[in-house]
């Protein structure tokens, strides 16, 4: 994804490799040159000992400058990485309907755009180190078998068992990473509905369930990443220990090569340095394949949903055929995943400019229907045919933690006189003068600070920006009360004449002041007429509507 500073890295990782090999041959010369003739002769050039002095610091700080190059590249890269990642993966999360969405929890989600991200990117820090570290083994194995055969084979046995080893302790821990990796998607899960339903869990005093049922999760996630790093450990202490025992029968061997003659004493200390420089970033080798399991696990989840195909339109989804006309349904039939019918034949057209109300008993498909129209659902039969643009408010909206105005515009380049204009026809500049900001006032999360009712005329006020040509209400007025909400619908009447309004409607007050009411019962479209006009004809609407008006006289 990020060519660039992952080079950087690499180039640092190969001179820090370079700059390791330098210093064992830089330590072999001084041995030789310099300590060895100060033992045997006595003799010792401060013009030599002066060169070793620099030549040591050159090649450290010629390390030190590949450790910082490194670090900063690599660093930048997994930045960069994750960034991206976690772009595409909120970017298909948008993408993807709302049946998939609705079949996921909202916790795991969460931990795919988060977590999952994290443990998919978590190699690439130290994958230049391991890079130079490649080329830092071939140079070695070379300079090994160069300096002396015998001990460069013995030598060489030390590291295919090392990355054999790293290979076999890989793919234990495949497993354990995984299922390490699920756990912490499913405390994501319950900790978001915990804290996103809490005032639901304290109203009901059922903290202890709640926490009963997170220490649950959260203990099964302590239990597998505690096996998760018992493997790692065990791994990190054999690619340790194996070199350190290389290095010791090593020095035995050469101690005795040195004796007779077949090598030099330098030739072994800077054989010897030089594996022991390699022992460390054999470990590292080891601890980035002890982390691979957890990166390929999160990489996994990450991808089920970068892999996730996006639906087409459906094809009972269609163009508005007329411009006199804003709605048609033609035979519309809904069924639930579960098998259950919620939607059948359902048939109407809506001209523009009127307002409709859509009423009928509770479960009787009114929801699902305006669900339908909107996109949200996708029919299993028939046709819908819609003008665009089209809005959809609902009787729980949701409200971000940002300003009136942002919430209104959602990042639209919008005129101050567009966002007055909404306001004013949604009733949210009622509240919105009494706040010490105004439109600038920012509101808490979901928004916290607002009442039910000034909740669901800001989402209005949202809906009516995009100056939809269909405006879908799903109760979005329930919590209004009626003289507030008499108001309202004035308002669209007379600011928004060639917007149609379907409004799923309960009140009477909302039903009698539309133009047409669409009685709706069993999922079948029962009749269409005026308020009026059903009460005298549809003996169920009737009752119904009775049933509404002494709810509200009672309430009253």
């Amino acid at each position: 994804m990020h060519p660039k500073p992952f080079a950087l890295a690499v180039s640092g990782s190969l001179t820090y490799a370079a700059a390791t090999i330098g210093s064992s041959a830089v330590l072999a010369r001084i041995v030789d040159r310099v300590i060895t003739l100060r033992f045997t002769d006595g003799e010792l050039s401060e013009g030599a000992l002066l060169a070793a002095a620099v030549a040591i610091v050159a090649v450290g700080v010629m390390k030190s400058i590949g450790i910082m190059v490194r670090r900063f590249g690599a660093t930048v890269t997994q930045a960069r990485v994750q960034a991206s990642l976690r772009t595409e993966v909120v970017d298909k999360l948008l993408e993807l309907p709302p049946s998939w969405h609705r079949s996921k929890p909202t916790g795991e989600l969460l931990a795919h755009a988060g977590g999952d991200t994290e443990a998919a990117t978590d190699i690439l820090a130290p994958l230049p180190w391991t890079t130079g570290i490649l080329f830092l083994l071939v140079v070695t194995a070379g300079w090994m078998v160069a300096a002396d055969p015998f001990l460069g084979i013995i030598g060489l046995t030390i590291l295919p068992a090392a990355v054999i080893l790293n290979v076999v302790f890989e793919r234990w821990l495949e497993k354990p990473a995984e299922l390490a990796q699920e756990a912490y998607g499913e405390v994501s899960s319950v900790a978001y509905e915990s804290i996103d339903g809490a005032v639901v869990v304290k109203t009901l005093g059922a903290e202890d369930a709640e926490g009963d049922r997170f220490e649950a999760a959260a203990t099964t996630l302590r239990d597998r990443r505690i096996r998760l790093g018992s493997l790692q450990a065990s791994l990190f202490a054999l690619t340790d220990a194996l070199p350190q025992v290389g290095i010791l029968a090593l020095l035995i061997i050469g101690a005795w090569r040195v004796d007779r003659g077949l090598i030099t004493t330098g030739g072994l200390v800077g054989f010897l340095n030089l594996l022991r420089l390699v022992t460390f970033p054999l470990g590292m080798v080891g601890w980035v394949l002890g982390s691979l399991p957890r990166t390929v696990a999160g990489w996994d989840r990450v991808m089920t949903v970068l892999d996730e195909p996006v639906p087409p339109p459906h094809e009972g989804r269609l163009g508005t055929t007329s411009d006199d006309l804003a709605l048609r349904v033609d035979d519309l039939g809904f069924v639930h995943e579960d098998g259950a019918r919620a939607l059948e034949g359902v048939s109407f057209e809506l001209p523009v400019g009127i307002t409709a109300a859509l009423v009928g008993p509770t479960g009787g498909g009114k929801t699902t229907l305006l669900h339908v129209i909107a996109g949200l659902l996708d029919p299993t039969e028939g046709t819908v045919a819609a003008a665009t643009p089209m809005a959809l408010a609902f009787q729980e909206p949701f409200v971000f933690a940002d300003s009136i105005r942002s919430n209104i515009t959602m990042g639209r380049d919008v005129d101050e006189a567009d966002v007055e204009r909404v306001a004013k026809v949604a009733q949210v500049a009622e509240f919105v003068d009494e706040l010490p900001d105004g439109y600038e006032s920012i509101i808490g999360e979901r928004g916290a600070t607002l009442s039910g009712g000034q909740r669901q005329r800001l989402a209005l006020a949202r809906a009516l920006i995009r100056q939809p040509r269909l405006l879908l209400l799903d109760d979005a007025t329930s919590a209004v009360d009626p003289a507030t909400e008499a108001e309202i619908l004035a308002g669209l009447s007379r600011e928004f004449r060639t917007t149609t309004t379907l409004v799923v409607a309960h009140r009477p007050s909302t039903i009698g002041l539309a133009d047409v009411v669409l009685f709706v019962a069993g999922g079948r479209l029962v009749a269409t007429g005026t308020d009026l006009d059903l009460r005298r004809t549809v003996p169920g609407y009737a009752s119904l509507v009775e049933a509404y008006e002494r709810e509200r006289g009672e309430a009253a």
